[in-house]
């Protein structure tokens, strides 16, 4: 009970010390001891204190936020995001930069897998391997279907999980951004991890970001966490290009019919009241799941499919709101 007591106290210091950074914390009353007269609470509410109290909290924010520095050789940098797992969103990112390819040749893409815990795109892009490494020592990316890629997954053994604290991770995603050699590129689409953590505030107060795509599943629960993903890039001051709604449709092989099997037109009510577009609509089908399993994704393996051209659609309207959001 003494351990418990101190390791408490100490909870409380903490988060009493960190108070002067971040804001006053919200404690409920049993836990910490009230004000002992009415000319304290007086004092900590007054204006001219709360004022101070903002303008050293601007002052040290603006000291520890990092500057923006570009991606040499990256002209734009989109990142495609959820807040929950398991919503489909690195293989909407692996063919939304297979689609942003197809759509215009002339367009170089690269993609980094920014999901540290469980990268994806290795298997989703059938590459295995370790980078090799150039004169300067950057790392090349591993390519296929003319897309250079990036992952932890290249530098770990594929099953090996990967057990880190936050400053581990922070420094992974540095080396992954800054020390390849992407070469030129017209668009870096970036495969964000689930939900709206470090990761996610690393990468939007590192490098400039052209827009988010958000991805989720019409469902309710899908959605809720896909709201707080946009939130979140609105208050870092990221564009949200708009949303992609995974899963739409399940269409019966056999017979045709159609089943909304996670709900229908979620996500679009979704946009409409975050005042964003729905970027479009993705079926569950079949063969976007084995082909991605294969590591032969559906718009390269099946390019003249309905499910590639959904993807391709996709790809187009996140260029048309890049170009609108230039203007």
């Amino acid at each position: 009970m003494v351990k418990l007591h101190d390791s408490y106290k100490r909870f409380l210091q903490i988060y009493t010390l960190s108070s002067n950074i971040i804001g006053t914390p919200r404690v409920a009353s049993r836990f910490v001891s009230a004000p002992q007269n009415r000319h304290e609470i007086r004092f900590k509410t007054s204006g001219v204190g709360e004022r101070a109290l903002q303008e050293r909290q601007r002052q040290h924010m603006a000291r520890g936020l990092p500057k923006q520095k570009p991606i040499a050789g990256v002209k734009e940098v989109l990142v495609v995001a959820s807040g929950k797992g398991g919503v489909g969103k690195s293989t909407t990112a692996v063919n939304l930069a297979l689609g942003l390819m197809a759509n215009d040749q002339s367009k170089s893409v690269g993609l980094l897998d920014a999901d540290v815990y469980g990268p994806s795109i290795p298997k989703l892009m059938n590459l295995k391997g370790n980078p090799e490494l150039t004169d300067k020592n950057l790392m090349r990316p591993l390519v296929n279907f003319g897309i250079p890629c990036m992952s932890m997954g290249f530098l770990v053994e594929e099953v090996a999980p990967i057990v880190w604290r936050g400053l581990m991770v922070m420094s992974a995603i540095e080396k992954l951004i800054r020390q390849v050699d992407w070469g030129n590129l017209d668009y870096l689409v970036i495969d964000m991890p689930p939900g709206t953590g470090d990761v996610q505030l690393s990468i939007t107060q590192n490098i400039p970001i052209a827009g988010a795509v958000i991805v989720s599943t019409p469902q309710d629960i899908a959605l809720l966490d896909a709201r707080r993903g946009a939130e979140m890039f609105r208050k870092v001051n990221v564009p949200v290009l708009g949303l992609v709604q995974n899963m739409s449709v399940f269409q019966c092989p056999k017979c045709n019919h159609q089943t909304h099997i996670f709900g229908s037109d979620g996500a679009k009510e979704l946009a409409q009241t975050l005042g964003v577009e729905m970027l479009g609509d993705i079926p569950l089908h079949l063969n976007i799941r084995e082909t991605s399993d294969k590591g032969q994704p559906v718009v390269v393996s099946s390019p003249d499919s309905p499910e590639a051209e959904a993807y391709r659609r996709v790809a187009a309207a996140v260029v048309r709101r890049l170009a609108e959001h230039l203007r």
